[in-house]
């Protein structure tokens, strides 16, 4: 494995504004800014999507929990799985979308 940016966050070797962590899960504010609500919850651990959703786990609680706390008129959960779906990072992600009204999907 090269370098990966979410694993420099989980070890504080890059910046992040994290809103969460313990000993599995770490939540941060995405960079991006489509929406007002744009969080990102990842495994500590270093792992592929298709591995993450197989066991949501720990990951999935964290993701909902952060989603009713930032976005209490509801949320959105979702991931990226390969280039044409614009995965743009290999290391696990839940992407919590809210703060507004998402609309309809595309």
């Amino acid at each position: 494995m090269g370098y990966c940016v979410f694993c420099e966050i989980v070890a504080r070797r890059e910046p992040a504004e994290v809103l969460y962590e313990d000993e599995q899960v770490m939540v941060f504010r995405n960079r991006l800014r489509w929406v007002p609500v744009m969080l990102l919850a990842i495994p500590k651990e270093h792992m592929t999507q298709e591995q993450l959703w197989r066991d949501m786990g720990r990951v999935g609680e964290v993701a909902v929990e952060m989603g009713r706390k930032f976005c209490p008129n509801g949320f959105r959960l979702l991931s990226n799985f390969g280039f044409d779906a614009m995965q743009s990072q290999e290391h696990a992600h839940v992407h919590i979308l809210g703060g507004t009204f998402l609309g309809e999907y595309v």
